[in-house]
């Protein structure tokens, strides 16, 4: 086969490959306004789980050392959404009261989600926790949630996490409920 042949057949191929195998983008779906010429969208995107939030959240958290302990605390982080997967980053702080003494504790969380409807997402988080108290535990903290959005900018938030000791040897059991506000 001459040289002119093969370049020729593998245009051919090349080109009916790219044919075969890619998705075209669909314009949204829109309904005429029967009193003028604009139309307005028929399907809701849902809630936009992209940007910053920062959030509000009661806590109740259990340990040898501590013994049940609960409090309140604030929150910041920022998600990431890439069709129904979702990365994001947050940072935190509580205070707690109860059980033996009273501490402020600081987190650091890394979470990877799935969006599981237009308002609904799972997700599991991972990070470090540190107790700002006296005794300085240290804690790699793993876990999940789930976060419901119940307006615009606002969702609900159950979470619940494990801190497994690094300095301490004080393993906590970690439940929040709270709110976010997006920005």
């Amino acid at each position: 086969m001459s040289m002119f042949k093969k370049i020729a057949v593998a245009a051919l191929i090349t080109t009916a490959g790219l044919g075969i195998g890619s998705a075209q983008a669909a314009d949204l779906i829109t309904m005429p306004v029967s009193s003028s010429p604009v139309e307005i969208p028929v399907a809701d995107s849902g809630y936009d789980w992209n940007g910053f939030y920062t959030g509000v959240y009661g806590v109740v958290q259990s340990s040898p050392n501590g013994g049940v302990q609960y409090g309140a605390g604030i929150n910041a982080g920022v998600n990431a959404q890439f069709d129904f997967f979702l990365v994001g980053a947050e940072v935190a702080l509580h205070g707690l009261t109860g059980g033996n003494f009273d501490t402020t504790y600081g987190q650091v969380l890394g979470k990877a989600g799935v969006v599981l409807s237009d308002n609904l997402m799972v997700y599991a988080a991972a990070g470090y926790g540190i107790d700002l108290g006296a005794p300085v535990e240290e804690d790699f903290l793993a876990g999940g949630g789930v976060e419901f959005a119940v307006a615009e900018n606002v969702s609900v938030r159950a979470q619940y996490l494990h801190g497994f000791p690094i300095t301490g040897g004080n393993p906590k059991d970690q439940v929040t409920l709270g709110a976010h506000f997006q920005f």
